[in-house]
């Protein structure tokens, strides 16, 4: 029951991270910047897991003073470093190939277990990867060429938020075997924000005049781009590991798509639709595979 919740959990993740990357790319053609739509997204959601803390759950608060190292390097090259890039990627480039190139961090994360971790990895973890990044390809319509036509700025900033998002999954995964995962989003988040009140003029973003419209899509994207997916997707990750979450985060552009359809009047393409059914059918045949990558009833109480 723990698989299945930690697989709908970055399910959830996938879903808020797609609508925010949306709604991101709206305020950017509304003239704001990456580094203020990174400064606005990430101290939101500082204060309101702060709030939310405060209110429902104050022992979250308690970090050992010898892990703040920890947390430091984790907010600075993961969640401030994802958060940047990705949107920086989003800025110049369309929201597709954005996400094609960030979805590589499932692959990142293998080479790394693998070559760096001496870990094994399975035969059906290796597939997986290799047909969810297919699938993907084809949802974001990768075969179109003209996708590649990318700006060169934009296409760096892709590779590197792949790079942080995998930093980040593996890293964090690391931290959940002492907290919760709320008590590491938080911490996480809250070194995002003062760097980013700190590399810019504190609080300068919300100091610019927003149309009362552009207020509640930036108030969306703190709570739904930043708060909710991360806080989701680290609580999917001490359940089915950083390597399943990945390739289960996969299911994002299929989001995004599903929202273009229903809100934007935007078709999808047979190979488009072919790449969703492939992605959809990786993330079943993983979950239904629970022996593999099962945590040990120890880990199970830490996420719990």
């Amino acid at each position: 029951m723990k698989l299945k919740t930690g697989y709908l959990y970055v399910v959830m993740a996938a879903i808020c991270w797609a609508s925010s990357g949306s709604a991101s790319k709206f305020l950017f053609n509304a003239g704001v910047s990456p580094n203020q739509l990174v400064q606005i997204r990430v101290t939101i959601a500082c204060i309101a897991l702060f709030l939310g803390i405060g209110l429902f759950s104050r022992n979250l608060l308690r970090i050992s003073f010898k892990d703040l190292p920890y947390v430091m390097f984790l907010g600075i090259f993961g969640m401030a470093a994802v958060q940047y890039t990705y949107l920086l990627a989003i800025s110049k480039i369309n929201v597709a190939s954005a996400i094609l190139l960030q979805y590589q961090a499932p692959v990142l994360i293998i080479l790394f277990s693998v070559f760096v971790l001496k870990e094994k990895v399975s035969k059906l973890t290796l597939a997986a990867i290799v047909v969810s990044t297919a699938g993907c390809y084809l949802v974001v319509g990768g075969y179109d060429l003209a996708l590649f036509s990318m700006n060169r700025v934009g296409a760096v900033a892709g590779l590197l938020s792949a790079c942080a998002f995998a930093f980040y999954s593996m890293y964090g995964e690391y931290g959940m075997r002492k907290y919760n995962p709320i008590t590491i989003t938080f911490y996480a988040m809250l070194v995002a924000a003062v760097l980013w009140n700190l590399v810019q003029k504190p609080f300068s973003a919300f100091q610019l005049e927003y149309t009362a419209n552009q207020w509640g899509w930036i108030f969306f994207i703190g709570i739904f781009g930043g708060v909710v997916p991360f806080t989701l997707y680290f609580k999917g990750v001490s359940l089915i590991r950083s390597a399943r979450a990945g390739i289960t985060a996969t299911l994002e552009p299929i989001a995004a798509g599903l929202i273009a359809y229903l809100f934007l009047g935007e078709s999808m393409e047979p190979l488009q639709i072919a790449g969703a059914v492939l992605v959809i059918m990786v993330i079943i045949v993983l979950q239904l595979n629970k022996e593999e990558g099962k945590l040990t009833p120890e880990q199970l109480r830490r996420s719990a």
